[in-house]
C-alpha cells in the first residue's frame, strides 16, 4: 500500500506541494477567503503573514512586543491579527491569530533565484493543529482535522 493510500484511507487529505529553486516548498491556500502562497516551514514556530498583505488579505493589525527571529534576520518588528481564517482544503480550515511581520528579506532571497513573492509562512503549529504528514518523495502534504 502507498503512503497516499495509507493516508487517504485515513481520512486525510492532499495539498500539492512545490519545490521551490530556493529549495522550499511551497503551496497555495486561501486567506480570508482569497488565494495566498505559502511557504512550508516545518521549522517556524508560528504562521506568519507579511506586512505587505494587510490590505489584500482584509486584516486588522494589532501592535506586540513579540519579536521574529529566523534565518536570515532577527529582532524583526511584528503586529498581530486576529480571527483570521486560513484554509487548507475545501473541508479543512481553522480561525487563527497570525503573526505579521516584514517578509521582505525572504522574498528578495526567492526573487534572487526567480521564484514568484510568498504572501506567507505556514509553520509548525498549523501543521499540528492539522496533524500533518509530508511525503518529500512526492511533494505532497497531508492534513487532517484534529480529533
Amino acid at each position: 500500500m502507498t503512503l497516499r493510500k495509507l493516508l487517504e484511507s485515513q481520512d486525510f487529505k492532499r495539498i500539492g506541494l512545490k519545490k521551490l529553486l530556493s529549495g522550499h516548498y511551497a503551496l497555495v491556500l486561501k486567506l480570508n477567503g482569497k488565494p495566498a502562497s505559502f511557504i512550508l516551514d516545518t521549522g517556524a514556530s508560528a504562521s506568519c503573514i507579511g506586512f505587505e498583505r494587510i490590505d489584500r488579505f482584509g486584516l486588522i493589525a494589532t501592535n506586540t512586543d513579540m519579536k521574529a527571529t529566523g534565518a536570515g534576520a532577527s529582532m524583526l518588528e511584528t503586529h498581530l491579527a486576529h480571527d483570521v481564517r486560513l484554509e487548507l482544503t475545501n473541508t479543512l480550515a481553522t480561525t487563527n491569530d497570525m503573526v505579521l511581520f516584514d517578509l521582505s528579506h525572504v522574498n528578495g532571497a526567492l526573487k534572487e533565484v526567480g521564484e514568484n513573492e510568498v504572501d506567507g509562512i505556514l509553520g509548525g503549529e498549523i501543521l499540528k493543529h492539522f496533524r500533518s504528514v509530508i511525503d518529500y518523495g512526492r511533494n505532497a502534504l497531508y492534513v487532517k482535522k484534529s480529533s
